[in-house]
């Protein structure tokens, strides 16, 4: 009796254990994904302690139902502060009971929200592509930037390169931030991408948080990057590697009536791009990278990848992208190193491979001669040289094209004044033989100066002295002056001595001061 009571107890005790994950895995997302996501948390002073426990839970709940590992999800943290922290790397955590343990016990580091460096640190230490390789080379990147809003900084231009180098940016606002900064640097499509929540209801967010991560490091998908006006490239994970077989791949103009994207993800079988206008590609099995040529500028195009192997079946997976509108040079013109006669004229883009000269016409306004230069299709700037002071010209730009076309672009420029090279000279008389020298003088272009005194009302006739004073000097003292002395100054340029002032110092008596021109 005691051992049925006993064995009874013993499994009533095991039926009611509570079970370890606590937060059971939504279905189908366990195995769904291979990618690294590096979590950028903004723990700066501006974030109070209960605001940044509640976003720790939030990171927690959000990477809990992944399976960690080499082949499957990576996940680290990046804290900001006014010295920004790699928490832990891609590398640390291939469990979700370690990963877990980790968040929980992560301490803010206060201070300035110096968001830049962080990003920095994102793009040059933990999210670089040279650090992915082998089997990982290719797979997708996710940035999930947690904010508070307050002074993130200039986070524009950092946040474009890492999505250049095809980082994937989500971001979620607790509510401060600038709607229109944090839209420019979440990738497409904005309305999944970018979330504003209240710390206290940040759950209801998760969800939609974490599929949109999913449908960016879905393990079966393909995605176009570097789309040009021309070309573009198709990236897909390896899935052939290790398998005999190869890549098919296939793309063609959407049909008339069609829809488009700027460039993205795609996944599941594809639509047919059969007809007589579709290109084919084959690549090796090892591969994941494909370069599209050939395209049309400002065009829809669906490519489509199919996995050949006769060991295993493999969905057909599609894209669609529009490649980018045609941009002629010059589509900027800029101006710079103005000087009295001379202005350098830039532009671009270069496009040595469609144009065949740049030619540069420039007149001073309203009505003066016109003067022209031709220049290579390799360069991008020239210097106009025997310009008129204080003059504003017109200049055209014309690049030629090999097509035929012939695009101009006009801009004004204005020539520098000429500044003297010396101005304002006067002679301080000091005691009964002695003047102090001031000028003002312009030290650009100058090799220095020469002074020269001459009396003019002495026993001595032609008694005279002269000497050299460098670019800088701007005054002098001269003693032992014979009476009515002439004082002269001129500027010395590189080839030639200038135009001079001339003063006369009058010495009548010990207290006397004063010169005459």
């Amino acid at each position: 009796m005691e051992t049925h009571m006993l064995l009874t107890w013993s499994l009533l005790c095991l039926l009611l254990r509570p079970s370890a994950a606590q937060n059971p895995a939504p279905e189908g997302v366990l195995n769904c994904c291979e990618g690294d996501v590096l979590l950028l948390l903004d723990s700066s002073g501006s974030v109070s302690s209960y605001e940044y426990s509640r976003m720790l839970n939030f990171l927690s709940e959000l990477v809990r139902p992944f399976s960690l590992g080499e082949d499957q999800v990576r996940v680290g943290l990046l804290q900001v502060g006014t010295q920004p922290g790699l928490e832990f790397g891609f590398d640390t955590y291939s469990t979700q009971s370690g990963l877990q343990g980790a968040l929980s016990n992560t301490k803010p580091l206060r201070g300035d929200t110096n968001t830049v460096e962080a990003l920095r640190m994102a793009k040059e230490s933990v999210l670089r592509p040279g650090t992915a390789d082998g089997a990982r080379a290719g797979l997708p990147r996710v940035l999930v930037w947690l904010t508070d809003g307050v002074k993130p900084g200039d986070v524009i231009g950092p946040m474009a390169e890492l999505r250049e180098e095809g980082v994937a940016v989500l971001v979620v606002s607790t509510g401060h931030g600038n709607y229109q900064v944090l839209r420019q640097v979440v990738s497409p499509p904005v309305e999944n991408n970018l979330y504003f929540v209240d710390i206290d209801h940040m759950s209801i967010i998760t969800e939609d948080l974490r599929d949109a991560i999913i449908e960016i490091i879905r393990a079966e998908r393909i995605n176009v990057r570097d789309i040009s006006t021309n070309s573009a490239t198709l990236q897909w994970r390896p899935v052939l590697s290790g398998l005999t077989g190869y890549y098919e791949i296939r793309f063609a103009p959407v049909p008339s009536g069609g829809t488009g994207g700027g460039g993205g993800s795609g996944t599941g079988t594809s639509p047919s791009t059969g007809g007589s206008q579709y290109q084919r590609l084959t690549q090796s099995a090892d591969s994941s990278t494909a370069r599209l040529t050939g395209l049309k500028p400002d065009t829809s195009y669906t490519a489509t990848l199919t996995p050949e192997s006769n060991e295993q079946a493999f969905n057909t997976l599609s894209v669609t992208f529009t490649t980018k509108p045609e941009v002629l040079s010059p589509a900027v013109v800029s101006v710079s190193d103005s000087g009295p006669n001379s202005v350098r004229v830039s532009w671009g883009p270069l496009q040595p491979e469609t144009v065949t000269s740049y030619y540069i016409e420039y007149s001073a306004l309203p009505r003066g001669k016109l003067h022209a230069v031709t220049v290579g299709r390799t360069q991008n700037s020239t210097l106009l040289r025997d310009l008129q002071p204080d003059t504003t010209y017109l200049v055209t730009v014309s690049a030629r094209h090999a097509s035929g076309k012939e695009r101009a672009m006009s801009v004004k420029v204005c020539t520098q004044e000429v500044t003297p090279a010396l101005a304002d000279l006067q002679l301080t008389t000091v005691g009964s033989d002695s003047v102090q020298v001031n000028w003002k003088g312009s030290v650009a272009g100058l090799r220095g100066y020469w002074l020269t005194w001459e009396g003019q009302q002495t026993p001595v006739p032609g008694q005279r002295s002269s000497f050299y004073l460098p670019a800088d000097s701007l005054s002098t003292r001269l003693t032992h002056l014979p009476p009515s002395a002439r004082v002269c100054v001129s500027p010395i340029y590189r080839t030639a001595r200038g135009e001079g002032l001339c003063c006369t110092a009058q010495f009548q008596s010990a207290s006397a001061y004063g010169y005459q021109s």
